[in-house]
């Protein structure tokens, strides 16, 4: 799973694989993850969202109630590119339409998460539903701090419970797609400041230069980063 969300970090944008990466997320996270009892992932596309990849029709649903209200954590966490995490769902005032599907399927706690590909860019939300707000808790805590570190991991914490072996994973998982995001965004600032290009520029010539080295991404990224 941790894998996983790196090889998406470092993927390029119009990979043909993007969805089918998505999908297979989506089941280990549900596999992997004592909390996570659904999971979809939300993108925007023909200008309209689209759940792109599910673990169950009821999951949908729910992604569905904040399409049809044109807000909710899934599209707030697209829209942001930040982490937006609901961990009493049936106390929340600010997504009537959300709440009435999570709760009428029996979900109690949700964290919504973006995900970006090899550009950097912000390409869909991962957003994971849960039966046991006390079992989600330490995801939603954990996630933000992840993207912050200024926040306080769940182990630091006393007031949640430990994370699971799988809730680890995807959150060290996150932090590595994260330093990967990181290498390859320093990388095209090299490259624009050498070729006076723009970021899109920059993107392109990285793509070039992995792809006459036959080598990933990432690889290409650090190896215009590394001393010469």
């Amino acid at each position: 799973m941790a894998a996983a969300l790196v090889a998406l970090a470092v993927t390029p944008d119009d990979a043909v694989d993007l969805d089918a990466q998505l999908n297979k997320l989506v089941q280990m996270v549900v596999d992997r993850v004592a909390a996570v009892d659904y999971a979809s992932v939300t993108a925007a596309r023909d200008g309209a969202y689209a759940t792109v990849a599910t673990t169950s029709e009821l999951a949908t649903a729910v992604d569905r109630a904040q399409y049809e209200d044109q807000d909710g954590p899934c599209l707030r966490s697209l829209g942001e590119k930040t982490p937006v995490g609901v961990r009493d769902i049936a106390t929340t005032i600010k997504w009537p339409g959300f709440r009435q599907a999570a709760v009428s399927m029996g979900l109690h706690a949700s964290v919504s998460i973006p995900l970006f590909s090899g550009s950097g860019d912000t390409i869909a939300a991962l957003n994971l539903y849960g039966r046991d707000a006390a079992a989600m808790a330490p995801l939603i805590a954990g996630v933000p701090a992840i993207f912050d570190p200024d926040l306080p991991l769940p182990a630091d914490r006393d007031d949640l419970q430990p994370l699971d072996a799988g809730g680890e994973e995807l959150i060290t998982g996150f932090a590595e797609a994260l330093a990967a995001r990181s290498t390859i965004q320093l990388a095209l600032g090299i490259i624009m400041r050498e070729n006076g290009t723009s970021a899109q520029d920059a993107y392109i010539e990285l793509r070039l230069r992995a792809a006459d080295a036959g080598v990933a991404l990432l690889t290409a990224a650090e190896t215009v980063i590394a001393p010469r």
